[in-house]
């Protein structure tokens, strides 16, 4: 690198390489002061190269999430429509939030997702959709955290420690990476209180230390809010009714109700709930015997045995569906899809 002293930075890029005067603003600033002087730096060196060739020079020095950040809101809308099963709602809901805050560079407040259906209707599953398809590195992105109440809050006489270091964690994160995405997982297991710690960042408000928290994602799964869709889900079987006639605003209030008034839930009396700050409420409907078995055949194709329809079909016939006299859902989703296939492979 060449010898910099305390002159101007004009006189520094004059005299060094577009790499050299990249490594020093990284060593004087901090990550957002550093990304804004590069931009300007881009400008003045464009005439040198491409901008795609200074910002690989830039990424190759830089920890800077905008250089992991690679959206691909078609990849994602592809992967829900030919990988999520039997979930219309998800679908759509999904893909034209993520779609529509993505769009904008600007926007008023954090996307905010709150997923809820029974074990093994793909909540998990959409939410890694989710990272893959905003990082490069998908889920192992360090943009990426996720939160499990188990592991991460398993006292409920620790909440106000928990809440600490949740603000503190989130804060910092969101400092470093302004487009930081957030997941928490079996909110059914979080000791109520916890997650109201977040909710000065999830309005519109809030920029701290130059960082616009608005750009960050929120999404929490659970279980809560099950017993309100499988309701609307069966009475709309046995009314003949076509699933994916269901639409979300007929379980949206619901929902809401159901997580605010359970005490086991993580938005037990939340203001995150009455203040109205998720985006979307999103159901995920129970699942048919022909999901199961296209969950398997999907199981089987990433083992290289997509023509055993025969084990798709054992797989489906082996699973336990609700309710008893009638038999139309799978208990337990797709969740023991693999192990079945194990079974009968």
């Amino acid at each position: 690198m060449c010898e910099i002293s305390c002159r101007p930075l004009v006189s520094v890029w004059r005299r060094c390489s577009c790499a050299s005067v990249i490594q020093l603003i990284l060593e004087l600033c901090s990550e957002v002061v550093a990304t804004m002087i590069f931009i300007l730096f881009l400008i003045y060196c464009t005439p040198l190269g491409t901008g795609f060739e200074i910002k690989s020079i830039f990424c190759s020095i830089s920890e800077s999430c905008e250089c992991d950040y690679k959206p691909d809101i078609k990849g994602l809308e592809w992967d829900l429509y030919k990988n999520l099963y039997g979930q219309h709602m998800a679908q759509d809901i999904v893909s034209e939030a993520v779609m529509n805050f993505l769009q904008n560079d600007n926007p008023d407040r954090p996307l905010v997702l709150s997923f809820h259906g029974a074990s093994g209707t793909g909540k998990s599953l959409v939410s890694s959709m989710i990272g893959r398809y905003i990082y490069g590195t998908a889920m192992g992105s360090p943009y990426i955290h996720q939160f499990v109440p188990t592991l991460h809050f398993p006292l409920a006489n620790r909440v106000q420690q928990y809440r600490s270091d949740l603000k503190l964690w989130v804060e910092g994160n969101l400092t470093a990476c302004a487009r930081s995405i957030f997941i928490f997982d079996e909110m059914e297991k979080m000791p109520p209180g916890v997650i109201d710690v977040l909710e000065p960042h999830l309005g519109p408000f809030h920029v701290l230390f130059q960082t616009n928290y608005r750009k960050a994602i929120y999404i929490f799964i659970s279980t809560v809010g099950q017993e309100v869709v499988n309701k609307l889900a069966l009475e709309s079987r046995q009314a003949g009714r076509d699933r994916e006639d269901i639409r979300p605003d007929e379980l949206e209030d619901g929902i809401a109700d159901a997580v605010y008034n359970n005490k086991n839930s993580g938005f037990y009396h939340s203001r995150i709930i009455t203040e109205e700050l998720i985006t979307r409420f999103v159901p995920f409907l129970p699942l048919l015997r022909r999901h199961v078995e296209r969950c398997a055949q999907r199981e089987l194709c990433q083992r290289g045995e997509c023509e055993r329809a025969d084990v798709a079909s054992s797989v489906g016939g082996a699973m336990t569906y609700t309710p008893n006299d009638r038999q139309y859902f799978s208990s337990t989703g797709c969740k023991l899809v693999p192990a079945k296939v194990n079974l009968f492979l």
